[in-house]
């Protein structure tokens, strides 16, 4: 394992697999993401001081730090929620050739 600065992992939520599926395309082809898995989920939250259920689709967004600003204007653009969930975690470690090619994948240009 090798101690990482610039990875990150981007967690996103939207409300239905066709625009996961898009915005997950849309963030690869765009080198705004190196990968970007999908997984259905179940949400609870509160919004507009209502608690709401709902089925999501979480976005698992692998990406650089440099790329964020990028991520979230192409994430605002694209998204149907008024209020998309985007939450940053920095990737302490991992293995080195997945760490080159995230860095790779992700790069501007």
């Amino acid at each position: 394992m090798r101690e990482e600065r610039d990875a990150v992992v981007v967690y996103i939520t939207v409300g239905s697999p066709d625009e996961a599926a898009r915005l997950a395309r849309a963030l690869v082809t765009e080198r705004l993401a190196a990968c970007v898995n999908r997984v259905p989920v179940e949400s609870v939250y509160r919004w507009q001081g209502q608690i709401e259920e709902a089925p999501e689709v979480l976005l698992i967004v692998k990406t650089r730090r440099a790329r964020l600003d990028a991520l979230a204007a192409r994430v605002q653009a694209l998204h149907s929620y008024t209020v998309p969930e985007m939450i940053a975690l920095p990737i302490v470690a991992g293995w080195p050739p997945y760490l080159d090619w995230l860095a790779d994948e992700s790069a501007e240009g």
